[in-house]
Formats: C-alpha cells, sequence, structure tokens
C-alpha cells in the first residue's frame, strides 16, 4: 500500500515539473498584470496545466495500471494463453493494427478495465475475482467490451474531456477569485482586496464549484461511452454473451465489504461499476447495470 501511495505523489510530483519546465521554455509567465488579468496568458496557463496533466497521465496510463494495479502480462502460450488469443481475436476483427497487451491483476472484485494512450498501445486488464466468478461466456463479453473501448478511442476521448473541463474550471476559478478581490477593494484604488492567502483559497473554493458542475459533463460523457462500448461489446462477442456479462456482475456478490477497496483500484474499474438510480446518477460514471443490460435487449442483433 505504502508504495502505490509514493508511486502516486511521484507521478503527480513528475507531471508538475514537466508542466512547470514547458512553461519556462515557452516563456509563460504570470498571467497577472498592473491593468489586471492578462486572459491571454491565463488561458495558455489553465490549458497547460488543465490538459498538460491529463494528457501526460494518458501517456503513463499501461505504465501505472501495471504498477498501481499489480498487472501481471500473459502472453498466447503462458497458462491464461485463451484469453490472450480471445483479446486479440476481439482486437483484429474491431480494425486495431497492433495488439493490446493483456494482463491479470490479483482482486477479488469481478472487474476489467482497458488503458493505454491509443488504439495502437493499449492494454486489457482482468481480475481473478471476474475469472473465478464468472463463466466463460461472461468472460468473452466483458473482453468484447473491454476491445470495444479501445476501437472507440474512448480513453484518448474521455482524456480530451477532461482535459478541457480542467483548463475551464481553472480559467473561471481564477476569473472569479479577481471579481471578489476587486469588489472587496470597491472604489479604492489602494484597497487591499483579498490578500495572497485569502486570494489562494477563493480560487480553490472555486474550483471545487465549477469542478462538481463540470463532473456532470464529464460524467455523462463517461456513461455514453459505456453503452456505446456495450453495444461494441455485443458486436464482437454476441448481444447474448454481452448480456451474460453483465448479468454476472449484476449478481454478483462483492468478496470485499462495500469501500474496502483500495483507492488506486477504484480510479481503473471499468465494468464493474453499478451506479445508484437516483440524482446522484449525474455523477456516476457508469449508468445502472440493470438499464444496460435493458438497452442490449433492444438491440437487433
Amino acid at each position: 500500500m505504502f508504495k502505490r501511495y509514493f508511486l502516486f505523489f511521484g507521478v503527480n510530483i513528475l507531471i508538475m515539473i514537466t508542466i512547470s519546465l514547458v512553461m519556462n521554455i515557452l516563456g509563460i509567465g504570470s498571467y497577472m498584470t498592473a491593468a489586471g488579468i492578462n486572459y491571454q496568458s491565463l488561458m495558455i496557463f489553465c490549458l497547460l496545466w488543465g490538459m498538460g496533466g491529463s494528457f501526460i497521465s494518458l501517456k503513463m496510463s499501461k505504465w501505472m495500471a501495471k504498477k498501481f494495479m499489480g498487472v501481471q502480462i500473459i502472453t498466447a502460450t503462458g497458462p491464461h494463453g485463451e484469453l490472450v488469443r480471445l483479446v486479440h481475436g476481439f482486437a483484429k476483427r474491431a480494425g486495431l493494427e497492433t495488439m493490446p497487451e493483456v494482463g491479470i491483476f490479483d482482486s477479488p472484485d469481478v472487474n476489467a478495465f482497458a488503458t493505454g494512450p491509443s488504439r495502437n498501445n493499449s492494454l486489457v486488464a482482468l481480475s481473478t475475482g471476474l475469472l473465478q466468478q464468472v463463466g466463460s461466456d461472461g468472460v468473452e463479453g466483458v473482453i468484447g467490451h473491454e476491445v470495444a473501448h479501445i476501437a472507440n478511442g474512448d480513453m484518448v476521448t474521455m482524456t480530451l474531456i477532461q482535459g478541457v473541463m480542467n483548463a475551464f474550471v481553472m480559467f473561471f476559478a481564477r476569473i472569479a477569485a479577481f471579481a471578489v478581490s476587486q469588489a472587496m477593494r470597491g472604489d479604492d484604488e489602494e484597497g487591499e482586496g483579498l490578500g495572497f492567502f485569502a486570494h489562494i483559497m477563493v480560487v480553490m473554493l472555486f474550483e471545487v464549484l465549477f469542478g462538481i458542475l463540470a463532473s456532470i459533463v464529464v460524467n455523462w460523457f463517461s456513461r455514453y461511452r459505456e453503452y456505446r462500448a456495450d453495444a461494441g461489446g455485443a458486436s464482437l462477442a454476441g448481444k447474448e454473451k454481452m448480456i451474460t456479462a453483465l448479468e454476472a456482475i449484476l449478481n454478483s456478490q462483492p468478496l470485499l465489504p462495500a469501500g474496502k477497496a483500495g483507492g488506486q483500484e477504484k480510479s481503473f474499474r471499468a465494468l464493474g461499476i453499478n451506479s445508484k438510480k437516483s440524482w446522484m446518477a449525474l455523477f456516476s460514471t457508469h449508468p445502472p447495470l440493470e438499464q444496460r443490460i435493458e438497452q442490449l435487449r433492444k438491440l437487433s442483433r
């Protein structure tokens, strides 16, 4: 566990250093001037920090999955060779030019995910809990779903949307904080407005508020891509196998109490999230499994 946290913080520090170096190389300084905000500099600043971090994380996603989740890569000639052949067979049918890596990670949860910086540099990982608790038809459906994510380019698209939202959150949070400072200064040009630390706190507050709104957009797309990957999985593995996979996940009993899974594992979850039907669904990354099954039953194929 300590190793996971060490790697997590190390990766984030590396991202911060990289973006800072890029800004220095490009000569991007402060967006605040004597006359107020330089909006062009502010937008460049926000785009670099908002999108830069997202794309660096995407570039490192396979490495992080292997390190954080303990994914062990398997080969077509090894003990789980049939899984590799199945993934590669679906990948070829989906039009991928470079076959995904295939791995297994130790977890009692019924879970799987696809990650990687591009369609031709990807990883499909399956949990031991999935392989133990779900039958062969269900496993095929899960694999079809994950390969469909790769074929659809979902990792890149999700990163782009998240990066744009991050940039806008940072941009408008700083404009709002500046407006608050100006309002507190009033008509007195010599007024102090917000102090340095108070300004930082107000920026953070607005980032939280705008971040909540941005998450609604990001999570809407995440739910949309799940329906699309379900349809893709049905096309690759067959509709009934895709339904079998979702029903198996719906009926599976977690071997760990809810909320006990490690934080890094939660961040890589893909297929096994069952969101509740309520207003909180706006903040869910996955639609309820029942709705996904219902949508699959409506497919003609």
